[in-house]
């Protein structure tokens, strides 16, 4: 009679998992970084995985400055993953560092790199539209089009459109650089073209004022300013006009020019 074995004899033991010969020097140095400190197996792996860093911060680049930049973060994220990497988890390497690296990336982008501030998710989805848009324009030979991104996204034409606006948000420009444009004075900036201040404010005040007290006025007595002021036509052209007395329209025209005025003021 054969002898029952315990359970847990059968379940698959971590330590027995086959590692691919990369993975099993990956795991050399890994333990020899974590348990002894060895600073230069810690070296080896950094210089070993930088290319996939360089290839996930390609990803999130816009330019060649960005993608220097974003090189620098990547790499920060690979040391994290490799400092915290747990040797008893029994996963391959670069299935934490990737992770790891890209949530650098992201955290880097939403935090630092927009010139306005955007929520989050919309920053996440217009970096997707962006690289999508590059992915696109490369296969298609041309731009993509708005319902072309949102089948490909499975997004809706809003929000590939809103995503859109956000990205121009991405970047600033100074007000000292120069307008660059063909006819433009060499010395000439962005700033030099910003409007100087409108000094007639008080009077758009007034006419706003002016507009808001017509409007308590009665039709007949708006018309009788209407044809005085815009027409020009006299007093008596105007009675002739509306069927009553110069007399009745000059009471009418003081009248109405004193409520207006105090009306005005007291705006």
């Amino acid at each position: 009679m054969s002898q029952t074995r315990p359970a847990e004899a059968f379940a698959p033991e971590r330590a027995s998992r086959v590692y691919s010969t990369r993975e099993v020097e990956v795991r050399r140095l890994l333990r020899a970084f974590r348990t002894r400190g060895d600073e230069r197996a810690r070296e080896v792996l950094v210089r070993r995985f930088m290319p996939l860093a360089r290839q996930l911060a390609a990803r999130y680049a816009r330019d060649a400055d960005s993608l220097e930049d974003l090189t620098q973060v990547a790499a920060i994220g690979l040391v994290k993953a490799i400092d915290r990497f747990d040797l008893d988890q029994g996963v391959a390497f670069t299935s934490y560092a990737v992770p790891t690296i890209v949530g650098e990336l992201k955290r880097h982008l939403r935090d630092t790199s927009w010139a306005l501030r955007v929520p989050r998710a919309l920053k996440e989805t217009a970096l997707t539209v962006d690289r999508e848009m590059s992915r696109l324009s490369g296969r298609l030979g041309r731009a993509p089009t708005v319902d072309e991104l949102a089948n490909a996204l499975g997004l809706g034409a809003e929000q590939i459109l809103e995503a859109l606006q956000v990205l121009r948000s991405h970047d600033a420009m100074s007000l000292d650089a120069p307008r660059g444009g063909p006819d433009e004075d060499q010395d000439s900036t962005i700033g030099d073209g910003i409007g100087d201040v409108y000094h007639r404010f008080e009077a758009v005040e007034h006419s706003l004022a002016i507009d808001a007290a017509l409007a308590a006025i009665p039709p007949r007595d708006r018309e009788i300013l209407r044809l005085r002021f815009r027409e020009d036509l006299t007093q008596q052209e105007i009675a002739d006009r509306i069927g009553i007395s110069q007399m009745h329209v000059s009471r009418i025209l003081r009248q109405t020019i004193t409520v207006l005025q105090a009306r005005a003021g007291a705006k």
